[in-house]
């Protein structure tokens, strides 16, 4: 077959890697999905669904019986797998017609499927099921490509279908997904036999065909078709949303301004749960929010449910100047203020004018979508991927805005209808089905030093009780290494990475920026960036002394000073870990420098601890000892100084210093993390300007 070209679409069958699969039908709709989700033009993360049809062997009868494998609930079709489909006997689900009781008992039949389960290892079925089970087509794909949604969602969407098609693609208007529509599919189908697809008002597009090819190539000819329409159009326009109405700032102006207004925007949004944000300056953001269409078209919301779950019923627009001056930080809360409280008043009386007698309770009142006109846009939600994908999924908004205004008006769902998607009790279930929250989630920690040892150990054990977390430090090499490692283990949501030397403050500062840009603040601040000299008097110089001082004290203090403003700015709290040593409380031969600077880093904790209370900041210390897996500080000559001091060989070490201790053990790198885990992790959440001492037990540093 050749190679189809396309404007607007992406066309990426690969013939030789589908004829591996040419027996079987159940792997090219993965490969089709696969393929159709890797574009995000034609439908974005965990949307739309795919489904085939195909004979297989019934093991209760042996007989071979129709069976439908469709996208499981909650899937995606980029990264689906064999099982992520459901797999139901066609002539059973088609069967549930006979029980049928209309509309109102829509939710009722989402159990039902269950009796129609022909692989009992798959995925549950989705809302989705009935729409792919009553057409009759082998092969079918149900998108939510922008193109398509723009003529769905415009004024004249029905008979720009009509024309645009001349009469081969179906009109379905708005109607909630579930059983009764995919009766509505069927009808339409049957009244306009020939049809290659068919257009869901307000929501999307499905298309088919017989074998898994035809299903794809048909698909993305229609969405070429619809991209192609809305491109001529625009091209008659003098300017997409009537124009500009404002100029954005300069690129890097953009990223520094909106690194200063994240954590406000955070704090705010947090006021019910901790959130995460996520910001971006797109130009497809940039056209919208600079419009003379923003005041006209935001408050409307968006048209596809898929869109509208994750961006809420409407965006919250900053009304502040793009230059405004953000270091005056109660001022700009002030005028922030009330815009939050508007919101949350327009939401709650959203939910009271359209509650019903059995809806859950209302949810966070809080905006998930922020327009900062000149600047770009926040997401903020439960977790990085959430709120990145809330923005992928609001710049989907604004394709379907601009194309529905190019070629008729755009509608948006009427509130009822968009509550009834939002507070849906099949989706409430949903929600109620996902596990619980870990301990740090919604936090941003920041760790200096952690492109190894007990810094990445600590962001290591952040990272899987569920907190963000920003590995730093001033080794590029160790820290892409542990970048790398990262994404690996949690993927790339999870993590970031910044260059940070704790004696330059430009890039304290530009770590600081980045994390506030990247997650929207931090909460969490872990000084661990350390290094170490063991000589005598006489041997210290004042370089040694300096650098000691630099690193372990001051860098201690300006890391600290930099997330201070950040955690204000939430006023969230937080919490700053200083890692010392037990040499703070210990005295030994061959450690003045490294020993005295560790003292001042334990009483300068105190200190700090002391003047943050007001500002619910805890800051809390650790005192290791001998933690020789991966660290740093054995190198450089310390090793070999400390083990002059005590009159053994190098490789003695460790072995040495668990037999001093009182429990004999090695101290690890988990073992400090474990400890830092102790202070964030919420059972010490009411503990500051203490010292918890990892050292195996040694009875001279003892605290108390």
């Amino acid at each position: 077959m050749a190679k189809k070209e396309f404007k607007h679409v992406s066309y990426l069958w690969d013939d030789q890697l589908a004829a591996t699969m040419a027996n079987d039908e159940v792997a090219l709709l993965v490969y089709r999905s696969n393929l159709l989700g890797a574009d995000l033009r034609l439908t974005n993360y965990g949307g739309g669904n795919t489904s085939c049809k195909a004979m297989a062997k019934d093991p209760l009868t042996g007989n071979e019986v129709e069976v439908m494998w469709v996208k499981g609930s909650g899937g995606d079709l980029g990264t689906m797998k064999r099982d992520g489909l459901a797999a139901l006997y066609v002539d059973k689900l088609r069967s549930l017609q006979n029980v049928y009781r209309g509309l109102a008992y829509e939710d009722e039949m989402v159990q039902l499927f269950n009796h129609c389960i022909y692989d009992l290892a798959s995925k549950a079925p989705s809302i989705d099921t009935p729409l792919h089970g009553f057409l009759p087509f082998k092969h079918i794909d149900h998108l939510h490509p922008d193109a398509a949604i723009a003529i769905a969602a415009s004024k004249e969407g029905e008979k720009i279908t009509k024309e645009l098609f001349e009469g081969k693609i179906g009109w379905v208007p708005w109607q909630k997904p579930g059983f009764d529509l995919g009766l509505q599919l069927k009808e339409c189908l049957d009244t306009n036999p020939g049809i290659i697809g068919i257009m869901l008002g307000s929501h999307g597009l499905f298309t088919w065909g017989n074998t898994a090819y035809e299903s794809y190539i048909n698909t993305l000819e229609v969405i070429e078709k619809c991209a192609e329409f809305i491109q001529e159009n625009l091209a008659k326009k003098s300017a997409p949303f009537a124009g500009q109405k404002i100029p954005s700032l300069e690129a890097s102006a953009r990223k520094a301004q909106a690194a200063a207004l994240a954590p406000i925007l955070r704090g705010f949004c947090s006021s019910q749960t901790k959130m995460i944000g996520h910001f971006t300056d797109d130009e497809r953001v940039l056209e919208f929010i600079n419009s003379n269409d923003l005041d006209r078209l935001a408050p409307l919301g968006t048209s596809c449910p898929d869109h509208f779950l994750r961006t809420k019923i409407s965006p919250l627009v900053v009304t502040i100047s793009a230059s405004e001056d953000l270091t005056k930080v109660d001022v700009i809360k002030e005028k922030l203020s009330p815009l939050f409280a508007d919101y949350r008043k327009m939401y709650s009386s959203y939910y009271t004018s359209c509650k019903h007698d059995n809806s859950p309770a209302i949810r966070d009142a809080n905006p998930v979508i922020i327009l900062y006109p000149g600047v770009g846009m926040f997401s903020f939600a439960k977790d990085k991927q959430t709120a990145r994908v809330a923005a992928e999924f609001y710049i989907n908004a604004i394709n379907v805005m601009k194309g529905a205004e190019a070629i008729s008006t755009y509608t948006s769902l009427p509130r009822q209808e968009a509550f009834n998607i939002e507070y849906w009790l099949l989706e409430e279930a949903k929600l109620q089905r996902m596990p619980k929250p870990k301990a740090l989630t919604g936090r941003i920690a920041l760790v200096t030093g952690s492109g190894g040892g007990i810094g990445k150990a600590i962001a290591k054990k952040f990272a899987s009780e569920g907190a963000c977390v920003i590995l730093s430090d001033n080794n590029a090499q160790r820290l892409a290494e542990a970048e790398q490692e990262f994404i690996n283990l949690f993927g790339k949501d999870i993590v970031t990475t910044g260059i940070l030397d704790v004696t330059d403050s430009s890039t304290i500062i530009g770590t600081m920026h980045h994390a506030a840009l990247h997650f929207g603040g931090v909460d969490i601040i872990v000084n661990n960036a350390g290094l170490s000299i063991s000589k005598t008097i006489e041997d210290h110089t004042i370089q040694d002394w300096d650098l000691l001082y630099d690193v372990l004290v001051k860098g201690q203090m300006f890391v600290s000073q930099s997330a201070i403003g950040i955690m204000r700015k939430q006023n969230l709290g937080g919490d700053i870990l200083n890692i010392v040593s037990k040499n703070a409380l210990v005295s030994g031969p061959n450690n003045a420098g490294y020993g005295s600077a560790k003292a001042a880093q334990l009483h300068l904790s105190r200190l700090n601890a002391a003047e943050l209370g007001k500002d619910k900041i805890r800051v809390n210390v650790v005192n290791p000892d001998a933690v020789i897996a991966g660290s740093n500080i054995w190198s450089g000559g310390w090793a070999e100084g400390r083990a002059k001091a005590y009159g053994i060989k190098v490789e003695e070490l460790p072995a040495y210093y668990a037999g001093r201790t009182l429990l004999n053990e090695i101290i690890l790198p988990e073992d400090i993390a474990n400890a830092c885990f102790a202070y964030v992790g919420g059972l010490l959440s009411k503990s500051t300007g203490n010292v918890l001492n990892v050292d195996g037990g040694i009875a001279a540093s003892f605290v108390r």
